[in-house]
């Protein structure tokens, strides 16, 4: 509106009287025709990276939003359910390819106790499998910020899906495992 007022003096001060009108009049009317550009809501970084990488060969989305790449696809249709312990070896990563966590050996995890992005992906690999994941802020930590991890951050993890057993045969194998050993004779 300011940019009119200016315009409409201006045109006062180089036309003559009855010019002024129809030049003020076009200028009024250009401004009402004109549209404002359409805003985009910019992306916050979380966002522009997934809806980027989403566009990568052989990246699939889950409904969820999850990302993955199959790097091995395994062995045998069954995979882990929320009853499950797997053991896994991971790499968790931000996106900028800082290591915020790794396991030192193969490390047993049940699919229900992990961040529920993690768990999405365990449930959809089968023995032997090895994918990289995306998981969304909403799937990991959300807005809280954890250790190294700053809040609204999208995790990157390499997991590689071992084994998987029942809960149950997983805390007969730990009491066994803690049992005292039989004295020798």
């Amino acid at each position: 509106m300011r940019n009119l007022a200016i315009a409409g003096v201006i045109g006062a001060i180089l036309l003559p009287a009855a010019p002024l009108h129809a030049a003020t009049h076009k200028v009024v009317h250009r401004a009402v025709k004109a549209k404002p550009a359409a805003t985009a809501v910019p992306l916050n970084p979380a966002e522009a990276f997934l809806a980027s990488n989403g566009k990568q060969r052989g990246v699939l989305t889950t409904p969820s939003g999850l990302q993955y790449r199959v790097l091995t696809p395994g062995v045998g249709p069954a995979k882990p359910t929320d009853a499950d312990v797997t053991l896994v070896n991971y790499v968790g990563k931000l996106i900028d390819g800082t290591t915020f966590d790794q396991s030192a050996r193969p490390t047993p995890m049940p699919v229900s106790g992990v961040l529920p992005g993690f768990s999405e992906a365990l449930k959809l690999m089968p023995k032997g499998a090895k994918y990289r994941v995306w998981i969304k802020p909403s799937l990991g930590y959300g807005d809280r910020a954890t250790g190294p991890i700053p809040a609204g951050s999208v995790l990157a993890f390499d997991i590689e899906l071992l084994d998987f057993v029942s809960g149950a045969q997983f805390q007969q194998m730990q009491q066994q495992a803690a049992a005292p050993a039989p004295a020798a004779p």
